[in-house]
């Protein structure tokens, strides 16, 4: 299953019918981003999209590649599962093969990126089509790159070196502002090395096969490495090679490889840029990345990440990879979690079926989400069902909320928790009262309601599900 680069996977999905590659003229600006929005707009099945003829530039030497994990059968696909996986298996794959980690590295000196260099002269804008996501947004945005950097303080720790996934402004033609948030480990690895008065090393890999950056966004802990993980989810070692100004370890098969320094204590106004809570992020003083080295494949390929109000793509980049998280922490204390859903708006809200064992004991579990390492930023809005409800099933959800929900009784509210300062709701910023709504039947000894005759599906139901799945598909 494993990908060498974003060109294999690329044409894994022309072979699957989901790239569309579009080569008649288009504009930068509004052109690219909204032909992103538009396709997950009409469809949760819809394709990759390529464009090679974009105003500006020479055709095919500057590309743009969006939405490539921007369906549930692209997802499948970076999975090596047939397209038409349903969500719930791939939930449940992804959670077996995380139980692999960590997998094996494979370091390479055969990357196809030091095709060429760049040490003076510096351009961004003249090697790749950069363009504005949003109509508001300040400029122009690198946002689904992998970002390395180590600790200062421990780096020969391999799995303290963090490839991550931030949103990246582009300021100048070698200079970028970046958002490293405290409680993100690049904002550790840059608050320990301004402590030292130093620059910190950083390395950018943009355009990367699916896994790392699906894995570069997932909630692991400081020492776990990304590149393991990513081995992991594949089943196969993963390729990387040492980028030569700073000796961080990055992808092989990526398409360009920027490197340079954040630099130590400066700050600069970072944005306003459309984010994915669906609404425009403000300007803050964030700290500058000053570019000194580029290494790029020959035309590379500027792989794009549209943002904006749900869903896009990292919607679906990110489902499984903040869900199964949650899902293990959340098993390890109680065992009698079935699954867990966390991929609305990055688990802002979350749903999670569990086999009750008393009264009260699912208000407790839903507590419990908010209290995990990810659930202290988000999981706003927790609703717990019981274990006959698909949590991926919103038909499902909408059916046990609507009989099982009592307003009364089932509703905790907990005050001023925590929560990511972009979530526009929180007052002040970073603060917000969350709510865990129990929509599981109640048991002893919260003995109330009628539910002793549930209507159970015709006996040959099962059977005719897995008929009619055949002649379907």
């Amino acid at each position: 299953m494993a990908y060498a680069d974003l060109r294999e996977f690329l044409e894994t999905l022309r072979k699957n019918n989901q790239l569309l590659n579009y080569s008649d003229p288009v504009r930068p600006e509004p052109d690219l981003s909204s032909a992103a929005a538009a396709t997950t707009n009409l469809t949760d099945r819809g394709p990759a999209l390529l464009f090679d003829t974009i105003e500006g530039y020479e055709q095919g030497k500057a590309r743009v590649a969006l939405n490539v994990v921007g369906s549930w059968p692209n997802h499948a696909l970076m999975l090596g599962m047939a397209k038409d996986t349903p969500v719930k298996e791939q939930f449940f794959e992804f959670a077996e093969r995380g139980e692999a980690f960590p997998g094996r590295v494979e370091r390479r000196t055969d990357a196809p990126w030091q095709e060429h260099t760049l040490t003076e002269g510096i351009d961004l804008f003249q090697i790749l089509p950069l363009f504005r996501l949003n109509e508001h947004d300040v400029g122009s945005y690198i946002d689904k790159a992998i970002v390395v950097t180590r600790d200062p303080d421990d780096p020969e720790h391999f799995g303290k070196q963090n490839a991550g996934i931030y949103r990246i402004q582009v300021k100048d033609k070698d200079r970028l502002g970046i958002q490293p948030l405290a409680a993100h480990d690049i904002g550790l690895h840059l608050h320990k090395a301004e402590e030292r008065g130093e620059n910190l090393p950083i390395a950018i890999a943009i355009g990367n096969e699916p896994v790392i950056s699906t894995v570069g966004g997932m909630p692991l802990a400081y020492d776990q490495s990304e590149y393991e993980m990513a081995a992991a989810i594949q089943g196969a070692p993963y390729r990387i090679a040492k980028a030569p100004l700073t000796g961080l370890d990055v992808p092989w098969g990526s398409e360009v490889i920027l490197e340079g320094e954040i630099i130590c204590g400066e700050r600069e106004i970072e944005g306003p840029f459309g984010e994915f809570t669906g609404y425009y992020s403000g300007a803050r003083s964030q700290p500058v990345i000053r570019v000194t080295r580029v290494s790029h494949r020959t035309d590379p390929i500027f792989e794009h990440l549209y943002l904006g109000k749900p869903w896009t793509e990292m919607d679906y980049a990110l489902a499984l990879n903040t869900s199964v998280p949650l899902y293990r922490q959340l098993k390890a204390d109680f065992p009698e979690v079935v699954a867990v859903n966390a991929m609305y708006t990055q688990g802002l809200l979350g749903i999670i079926s569990v086999k009750q064992r008393f009264g009260g004991h699912a208000k407790a579990v839903g507590m419990r989400a908010m209290t995990t390492p990810h659930g202290l930023a988000y999981c706003k809005v927790i609703i717990v069902d019981d274990d006959d409800i698909d949590p991926f099933n919103l038909a499902q959800v909408m059916w046990a909320l609507s009989v099982r929900f009592h307003p009364q009784h089932d509703l905790v509210t907990v005050p001023n928790g925590s929560v990511l300062a972009l979530d526009p709701s929180s007052d002040p910023d970073g603060i917000v009262h969350k709510v865990v709504i129990d929509a599981t039947t109640p048991i002893s000894p919260e003995t109330r309601g009628h539910y002793a005759h549930e209507v159970a599906n015709p006996s040959a139901t099962a059977a005719w599900e897995t008929l009619l799945k055949g002649l379907i598909t």
